[in-house]
């Protein structure tokens, strides 16, 4: 028998290969974005943590890094964001990152 004709290596061949990036939905060396914060849920161990994106726009995407960085909420202010994230009893750490910082 031929290593080839192996079924182990013939599922192997045909399974479905998935690309891994760090952050495959945001790209914080763009320019559109004025600053991102870090939120956690400190009610959770480990913390459960949120990125809040502040666009240059005005506008406030919050992504969830659990879920492949899907945006979980949108809104048109930081205030809205804001309010979002303190109505889930999320906490901001201290510190924004900004586009000079990196």
């Amino acid at each position: 028998m031929a290593i080839n004709s192996l079924p182990i290596l013939e599922k192997i061949g045909s399974m479905q290969k998935t690309p891994s990036t760090l952050s495959p939905a945001l790209n914080l060396t763009d320019n559109n974005w004025n600053f991102a914060e870090v939120w956690i849920d400190p009610l959770l161990s480990p913390p459960y943590i949120l990125l809040l994106l502040a666009e240059s726009s005005g506008n406030c995407r919050v992504y969830d890094p659990s879920e492949s960085y899907q945006v979980v909420f949108t809104g048109a202010s930081y205030e809205e964001a804001e309010n979002w994230l303190l109505e889930d009893e999320y906490e901001p750490r201290k510190g924004r990152l900004s586009p000079v910082e990196i």
